[in-house]
């Protein structure tokens, strides 16, 4: 369920900014309609995230719990986990609410001075939100890489216990 739920993860983000964002850009033609669109788009991503961060840490909770030692939990992925999951939640309860009123604020504002301004200010917001989700999708990308050199350490042991046992 942690491959799973990582593999979501990032393989959604790099779907979205490889695929999505230039797709709803070149097709829908209109920066209203897009914004729209990718707000939606990423809220709904946003939801996946929170699953997959649920399941990450329970994921980590139920291998800690076990005291299984080919499932031992390391340290660096607490960390990695941790850091994902409090930009998620920086994400979600702050930063995306602000965009998003941001947003409705320079669509609905009058008068290009105003229109500008507004547009400034969603786009100052948008930089740390990107800055997060970057951390986010390296994290992810980290923590597979954890949990494969820990799949391949443990099944190195594995294979020396039974070539001793069997050999």
């Amino acid at each position: 369920m942690e491959w799973l739920a990582l593999s979501l993860w990032v393989g959604g983000l790099i779907v979205l900014v490889g695929g999505v964002i230039p797709a709803v850009f070149n097709t829908f033609g209109g920066q209203e309609i897009g914004g729209v669109f990718l707000t939606k788009t990423f809220e709904n991503y946003q939801r996946f995230l929170m699953g997959s961060a649920v399941v990450l840490c329970g994921g980590l909770a139920y291998r800690r719990w076990s005291g299984e030692q080919i499932v031992a939990v390391k340290w660096s992925e607490v960390v990695l986990v941790g850091v994902m999951v409090v930009s998620v939640g920086i994400l979600v309860l702050v930063l995306h609410p602000q965009a998003v009123s941001l947003q409705e604020q320079a669509f609905a504002a009058s008068g290009e001075e105003a229109k500008r301004a507004a547009f400034e200010a969603l786009f100052r917001i948008l930089m740390p939100i990107r800055i997060l989700y970057t951390v986010t999708v390296v994290g992810g990308v980290a923590l597979m890489v954890v949990k494969a050199k820990a799949s391949l350490t443990m099944a190195g042991r594995l294979d020396e216990k039974s070539v001793a046992r069997f050999g």
